[in-house]
């Protein structure tokens, strides 16, 4: 994921898939299949995604619960909005990612765009 280091990666995977308030432990045994961890480096890098924003969190006695700030596809989609914004030339950009595309990639666009412009124009 663009902008996480290994670990935070690998939390945030943990955090997205676990789709529920986690503490740092259950996080960190979580990640016993990537590696065994110290709990203090999975407690200060869980903080530093929280500090940087990437987190949410609720008290749960004298601990926390986290939460990630955006879905997986939020993130996504805020990172290739950030990306095209950093574009030269938008119409550019846009020519390069749609030649990658597959056609069920082209057909999920058209419908995204479709279902975008039926919501704005309330038909």
């Amino acid at each position: 994921m663009q902008g996480f280091g290994e670990l935070e990666t690998a939390l945030m995977e943990v955090l997205w898939k676990r789709q529920a308030p986690t503490t740092v432990r259950e996080a960190m045994d979580d990640l016993r299949w990537h590696r065994q961890l110290a709990y203090t480096t999975v407690m200060t890098v869980i903080d530093t995604l929280y500090r940087k924003g990437w987190l949410t969190r609720e008290p749960d006695g004298r601990a926390y619960r986290y939460l990630p700030a955006l879905t997986r596809d939020q993130l996504v989609a805020q990172t290739m909005h950030e990306v095209l914004v950093d574009s030269g030339d938008r119409g550019e950009a846009l020519m390069h990612f749609v030649g990658r595309m597959t056609m069920d990639d082209a057909a999920a666009l058209r419908e995204a765009l479709s279902s975008y412009e039926r919501r704005i124009t309330g038909r």
